[in-house]
């Protein structure tokens, strides 16, 4: 691999330039209407269900829910700067949404908090260590009340592979590019990502991965990891005729529950 990434490097990627290069998606307010529309019809009618989005940014589809009448959603993201633009917003709006910054394998938040848990915008799989992405996941289980559900949206593998581009390129404006560069691992897309400025030059150069993952396998680590009664849907929010949209592209959304307690 040509591409080296650091184990760390989503502490470092997520702050006010991501939301440049990513404004196509994070900042398609269209696109957080159709997918919280998605949201709300598995989350069901009850306003006062406890939510917890979990890495959940600067809360694009926290805010949209508690817009809608959800009254006890929770965003937990390891950046910073997200999360207090995710605050900012929420005080300005008037919304309720509570936001908390911590690390989503350990969030210290009580156990059986949360109906439901969601994990939206391909944010799970960042870890090469796939012991530390199945904590994430333990994580969930912890956090949700007998009977919750747990949301994620993933990168559809099958899809990725058969379209793969080592290479991408896109104008954000007439001032900023974005170059992705790809390498194709076991499972594992390396990217190195440049943005450049016509009038300031080189913003930044990272390094970043995502795990990809089949139905059966992302199945077997919810089972795994305690949940029952997996269920997968693919073509979530389907890009793939308008461009390169990167891990958004084409995803599936795989949902998951935690069992009832036995009497």
């Amino acid at each position: 691999m040509s591409i080296k990434v650091n184990d760390n490097w989503w502490q470092h990627l997520f702050d006010g330039i991501y939301l440049i290069t990513d404004i196509r998606s994070v900042g398609d307010e269209q696109l957080t209407c159709r997918e919280v529309d998605c949201l709300e019809e598995i989350l069901g009618p009850d306003k006062s269900t406890p939510v917890l989005d979990l890495c959940g940014g600067q809360g694009r589809h926290s805010l949209e829910l508690s817009r809608r009448g959800f009254r006890k959603v929770t965003v937990l993201d390891y950046s910073r700067y997200l999360v207090e633009l995710g605050e900012k917003r929420a005080k300005k709006e008037k919304l309720n949404t509570v936001f908390v910054p911590g690390d989503a394998r350990n969030t210290g938040l009580p156990g059986q908090s949360f109906r439901f848990v969601i994990i939206m915008g391909s944010s799970f799989g960042y870890f090469m260590n796939e012991d530390e992405n199945k904590k994430i996941m333990e994580e969930a289980f912890r956090l949700l009340a007998p009977g919750g559900t747990l949301l994620l949206d993933l990168p559809d593998r099958d899809y990725v592979l058969q379209n793969f581009k080592p290479f991408s390129r896109h104008e954000v404006n007439e001032d900023v590019t974005v170059i992705r560069e790809r390498e194709l691992g076991e499972d594992v897309i390396y990217s190195r990502e440049t943005v450049t400025s016509r009038k300031e030059g080189c913003l930044r150069e990272r390094t970043y991965c995502i795990r990809l993952y089949h139905s059966e396998k992302i199945s077997g680590l919810m089972t795994a990891a305690g949940f029952s009664s997996v269920t997968c849907r693919k073509n979530f929010m389907s890009r793939g005729g308008e461009g390169d949209y990167g891990f958004l592209t084409n995803r599936m959304i795989v949902i998951a529950r935690k069992g009832q307690r036995v009497k």
